[in-house]
């Protein structure tokens, strides 16, 4: 079998068939599709069985107890008969050629990992093009794990983390690309993410925004053993210093200013001075600015800088 494709489902009635029916649409038509039902409390679990009832040469249907998206994923893994393998949220849903494209490209050039941009879809039309990577590092694919396909083989025993830890996909994202002998990436929207519904990225839970620095001390051993420095203090920078204290600054929990002095004073640890980074170094003009703003404390100017910039 080509492509196995893992969907953890919970509380979604009112998507899951788009989504699903996007994957059965699939121009690729060697795949299976895993619904793992994580324990929902509406009709989404009778949805997934129909689904699994009407298509069985296509369709599976698993059921756990509630443990969150990272425990559903793990669940399906093992049973995944796939060469490769992606990942759908529940509420979005993929272009008809996407995987024929993902596949094809992994197939041609022998990639790991192949990567493509998301379209973000919101409530009334509008819609947003977000690139999967916002520079040449092949670590900068970092992220979400929707937007990609992955070489089984490579996955090995590699899991999610589980413990409902936010940004569990960032990390499985980041440890195939430590070990990704090759990546690729096309440049078209392939996956459509729905907005207008809380998310990990778009929220206002200053704690749970700490969950990254757990996250990057479960990389750390994937790089710096591995003489990788320069990669950890990579996704350090521009997922730490630049992304969370950036999306931090904009909530306004009341825990806010504590939770960017912890991931600050944790940067600071990791990385005592900004000029010696090389990764630093070799980041834009721009970036660089406003990397420089979130680690001295001044990540309130950043934003009005940008603020200012965007409005002009």
């Amino acid at each position: 079998m080509k492509l196995s494709l893992i969907v953890p489902v919970y509380n979604v009635e009112k998507y899951l068939a788009e989504c699903v029916d996007s994957l059965l649409g699939q121009t690729l038509t060697d795949l299976e599709i895993l619904l793992v039902d994580d324990g929902s409390t509406d009709s989404s679990g009778e949805i997934a069985d129909r689904y699994a009832a009407n298509y069985p040469e296509k369709v599976r249907c698993l059921h756990v107890e509630n443990g969150g998206q990272g425990r559903a994923r793990n669940f399906a893994l093992p049973l995944a008969k796939g060469e490769y393998l992606g990942f759908v949220d529940s509420d979005d849903w993929v272009v008809p050629d996407m995987y024929e494209k993902l596949c094809c490209r992994a197939d041609e050039t022998g990639a790991d990992v192949v990567s493509c941009d998301f379209l973000e879809r919101y409530g009334d039309g509008t819609e947003n093009r977000v690139p999967g990577a916002f520079q040449g590092h092949p670590l900068s694919f970092a992220g979400s794990c929707c937007n990609k396909v992955f070489r089984a083989a490579l996955v090995g025993d590699l899991r999610f983390p589980e413990d409902r830890l936010w940004y569990e996909d960032f990390y499985f994202s980041a440890v195939m690309l430590i070990r990704a002998k090759h990546t690729e990436y096309i440049r078209e929207p392939l996956y459509i993410y729905r907005r207008g519904q809380p998310s990990t990225m778009h929220n206002n839970n200053a704690a749970k925004n700490l969950d990254i620095l757990r996250i990057m001390d479960m990389l750390e051993p994937e790089l710096i053993p591995c003489g990788r420095r320069d990669d950890f203090e990579f996704l350090l920078i521009n997922h730490v210093l630049l992304d969370t204290i950036s999306r931090l600054a904009n909530q306004n929990d009341p825990y806010r200013k504590a939770a960017v002095q912890k991931v600050r004073e944790y940067v600071q640890k990791k990385i005592p001075s900004l000029k010696a980074c090389r990764s630093f170094r070799a980041e834009t003009a721009k970036r660089r600015t406003m990397m420089t703003l979130n680690y001295y404390g001044l990540e309130d100017m950043g934003q009005l800088i940008l603020r200012v910039k965007n409005s002009l």
